[in-house]
């Protein structure tokens, strides 16, 4: 189908009709509830004939198509998955075993078929030799825990709604599955749309997402991507989407402008990725992506992937996934426990000046011990403070670099270049750094500034302490931030008691988060009214700060151990 865009419909009839895709709609009725019925009765063994995906990985249409608008999309093919012998022989108990071993919680709607086994081999999960090839030639050699249970479910068909921890390998997770997906389907003509659309909130991370997809499809030539995002060359991506490619790694916007331009299609999408969707959420992407998700055909695959589960993103969920699988890793939304976390309280005019003292001893201990200096991410609240501060650091000998939302394109590419291959060993950043950047060996994040709510403090610590390893997190805080700080030891504390702790997350919760920090400084500053000591002056040392909030109504959570040095 020929994507129209919203201002050129046509108001009296909300069908597309196509002698193609009579069953894609503009209405509002989104459910795809006629998917394909999930493989469940396929013999199919480990080893499937190569046939079954159609040769695609050694031919592209040559001859010059007719003109799209008559020639018909081919169908669809959802291939007839299944695991190798031994793991369909395996029972409900084993199956439980695994995943409580592999620290995963997963449901389904009761209606629902059960979930496929988790996998914990390449092997064992009977993927196309190629990408086999490609996973043996960057040395994996076993599945992460989201791996092991989010790829048999995409590889069946099934639509998914994941929820694991920064770092976990989410990725990989639906890339390999999508690569599979793309091998079985009939070959892409000169503009077809792509077969797999991959929808990120940042350019940088459409950026990480497409150097996986090229990690495990290098085997594969003939299989084109293109990333399609905003601050880089348009007519670049415009002449790639019109040649026709398999999959696209796109962010919101951009995406939109290209089908509303006529370059791309939906006709031939059967596989659908919403990666960090509550970012995009965040970032106000929602209109962009229910625009992408109702013109979809009818038949098509959604996975979803949250780092949290807010209300906003159950609601998308429910709108736009067919009986999905939930499938969540550890304990979501709750700051690492690898991450040893430390709270510095500073005055602000002295936090330039702790943070140089810090990083200079770093580098010398570093430099003792005959070790590269270690990466370091340092927040910060501003564009402008950004700069700064990287300035003074170099002004100190220290490598440092600055990644911000004002900066081009070519420049944050070049920023986070320097960073990973450790020729800057470290990166000032406001929040565009905080999610979905997976930079290996990030030993201590930094909080020069704390941001606002729990939710973005726990993103940002999620940058170290990433797949098993472990990491430093250290924040600075003035009064300002009391109500954040409590928060804050209170999740330490729980986490070291081993209380799993997950708390609110999205837009409504991080309103209501702000509201109730404003309600305590207003609070506090009655109260020093009443103790005749003016909001001005109100400047206690912590550790007598229990004689004046132990008067006052705190909110859930801030506990008075909580403001104790």
């Amino acid at each position: 189908m020929s994507y129209v865009p919203p201002h050129l419909r046509n108001p009296s009839s909300t069908t597309v009709a196509t002698a193609r895709t009579p069953s894609v709609t503009l209405d509002n009725h989104h459910h795809h509830h006629h998917k394909l019925a999930f493989a469940s009765n396929t013999t199919t063994n480990c080893s499937p004939s190569l046939s079954s995906f159609h040769n695609n990985a050694s031919r592209r249409s040559s001859a010059a198509p007719p003109s799209p608008r008559i020639l018909a999309n081919p169908d669809t093919i959802f291939p007839q998955w299944q695991p190798s012998e031994r793991v369909s022989r395996m029972t409900p108990e084993q199956i439980e075993e695994v995943r409580s071993r592999l620290n995963l919680d997963v449901a389904v709607a009761s209606d629902s078929p059960p979930a496929p086994a988790p996998i914990e081999s390449f092997t064992d999960m009977c993927l196309h030799p190629s990408i086999m090839k490609d996973i043996a030639y960057h040395e994996y050699t076993r599945p992460t825990s989201i791996q092991a249970q989010a790829m048999p479910i995409a590889l069946s068909g099934r639509d998914l709604l994941g929820c694991a921890e920064t770092g976990s390998g989410k990725t990989a997770a639906f890339t390999i599955p999508m690569i599979q997906h793309c091998l079985a389907q009939h070959p892409i003509r000169r503009n077809d749309g792509p077969l797999a659309l991959v929808l990120a909130p940042t350019r940088e991370l459409a950026q990480q997402i497409e150097k996986e997809v090229k990690a495990f499809s290098r085997s594969l030539e003939s299989l084109k991507t293109a990333i399609v995002v905003g601050g880089t060359n348009i007519e670049k991506q415009r002449s790639e989407l019109r040649a026709g490619v398999e999959i696209a790694v796109a962010t919101p916007g951009r995406f939109i402008d290209h089908l509303q331009q006529g370059n791309t299609s939906l006709s031939r999408i059967s596989f659908v990725v919403l990666d960090e969707a509550d970012r995009m959420l965040d970032m106000g992407f929602e209109p962009q992506i229910r625009e992408v998700m109702r013109n979809l055909p009818e038949k098509h695959q959604t996975l979803l992937f949250s780092a949290t589960m807010p209300v906003e993103i159950e609601e998308l969920s429910k709108e736009y996934l067919a009986n999905p699988v939930q499938v969540k890793v550890g304990k979501v939304s709750s700051p690492t426990t690898n991450v040893s976390q430390t709270l510095v309280k500073i005055s602000e005019n002295e936090k330039i000046d702790r943070l140089l003292d810090l990083l200079v001893e770093e580098a010398s201990q570093a430099e003792k011990c005959g070790h590269p200096c270690p990466l370091t991410i340092v927040f910060v609240e501003r564009k402008t403070r950004c700069d700064e501060v990287a300035e003074a650091l170099v002004a100190q000998g220290l490598s440092a670099v600055s990644l911000h939302g004002g900066r081009s394109q070519s420049e944050r590419e070049a920023a986070l270049h320097d960073f990973r291959s450790g020729s800057t060993n470290i990166l000032v950043a406001t929040d565009v750094a905080s999610r979905g950047l997976d930079v290996t060996g990030v030993s201590h994040v930094i909080n020069l500034d704390l941001p606002k709510t729990m939710e973005d403090y726990v993103h940002r610590i999620g940058r170290t302490g990433r797949a098993g390893s472990t990491g430093l997190a250290t924040s600075f805080y003035t009064d300002r931030d009391m109500f954040l700080v409590a928060n804050i030891r209170k999740a330490i504390a729980d986490a070291e008691s081993g209380n799993t702790l997950t708390f609110a997350t999205g837009k409504v919760a991080r309103r209501k988060e702000k509201e109730a920090a404003a309600a305590q400084k207003e609070a506090n500053i009655a109260l020093s009214k009443q103790l005749g000591l003016g909001a001005a002056s109100m400047n206690i040392e912590d550790k007598y700060k229990f004689m004046i909030t132990a008067t006052n109504t705190k909110k859930e959570g801030a506990a008075d151990s909580a403001w104790d040095d």
